[in-house]
């Protein structure tokens, strides 16, 4: 269904409504309060040319929200639009953001897939990721809202 190119660039805020409703469309993108305008705002802001979004004309058809602490490398959302897929979008996307790491001194990422996602993880794996069985991710919550 691409009818022309797809141009990549920076993800910016003004991208935020259109991004925001192509991860809600995502199966197995799981979306938080974190994931408000303010928020992505403010992290967009800390990290700098890592997040990215792929147009095709005025169709948003991929983004990928990347971090940093510093020290790693941490690929928090990918979504290409279900028409769009199998054309490389995500690979583009996920190169960009960690040629952007690279330059930052930055060579391992991590990512985290919902347990029953097994699309994603077969896809990641493709990819060169691998699983850490070794390591269990904990979290801590001050709000009391759960669903931050």
């Amino acid at each position: 269904m691409n009818e022309g190119n797809i141009t990549y660039r920076e993800m910016q805020l003004s991208d935020y409504d259109a991004v925001m409703a192509l991860w809600s469309e995502a199966e197995g993108l799981s979306l938080k309060d974190a994931d408000s305008k303010e928020h992505i705002a403010r992290y967009l802001a800390h990290n700098p040319r890592l997040s990215y979004v792929a147009w095709q004309s005025t169709i948003l058809v991929g983004a990928v929200l990347v971090g940093t602490d510093g020290r790693r490398g941490y690929l928090q959302h990918l979504a290409v639009h279900s028409h769009y897929r199998g054309q490389g979008i995500a690979r583009q996307l996920i190169d960009r953001s960690l040629n952007q790491l690279a330059e930052q001194g930055i060579a391992k990422t991590h990512l985290f897939v919902l347990n029953d996602n097994t699309q994603a993880q077969h896809f990641y794996e493709k990819l060169g990721w691998f699983a850490r069985d070794e390591v269990r991710m904990y979290s801590f919550n001050r709000s009391e809202n759960d669903n931050v």
